[in-house]
């Protein structure tokens, strides 16, 4: 097998509910086969699959969920993003990425902005229009992390490789 693996946090059910609503309000149809997500990798390949599995049991077992806020409206330029805040979920990526470091592709090498993405692909216009609506009442807040995940992307929609939650 020679498709890629994604790593992904999980989110707490009201908060996935929550983004995914504002996903599918703003994401173009489509372009939107997504939940929300908040990847930590783009693309780990294959053969890390074993490993993989088993560091991020490592990670979540009996190991409290990291504390994460949603911290700010973020520009993608042609879309819309929440940055997200988390010291403990940045340190769990960097134990990975020196993990995979002889592995890892450009893009995540190239260091980390933890974000979920609610828009991409717009006009910059309609994208700093969302940015506008979004940040007129946005206030920090928690967000809860649940879980640690990989994906197999296989071109379209992702399909579940591993799923572990913290206690």
């Amino acid at each position: 097998m020679s498709d890629p693996i994604i790593v992904s946090a999980v989110f707490g059910h009201e908060d996935a509910a929550a983004l995914d609503g504002l996903r599918r309000a703003h994401f173009p149809p489509e372009r939107n086969h997504l939940a929300a997500h908040l990847t930590l990798f783009h693309h780990l390949p294959p053969s890390v699959g074993d490993e993989l599995k088993h560091r991020l049991s490592q990670l979540t077992r009996g190991v409290d969920s990291p504390q994460a806020w949603l911290g700010s409206v973020m520009s993608l330029g042609r879309g819309t993003a929440f940055r997200v805040e988390s010291p403990e979920l940045e340190a769990i990526r960097a134990d990975l990425a020196d993990a995979f470091a002889p592995l890892l592709t450009p893009q995540d090498r190239a260091g980390w902005r933890p974000h979920v993405t609610i828009q991409n692909k717009v006009a910059p216009a309609e994208a700093k229009a969302l940015q506008a609506k979004l940040s007129a009442d946005f206030r920090r807040r928690p967000l809860r992390i649940k879980g640690l995940a990989s994906w197999w992307y296989r071109g379209g929609p992702w399909e579940q490789h591993s799923l572990h939650n913290f206690a």
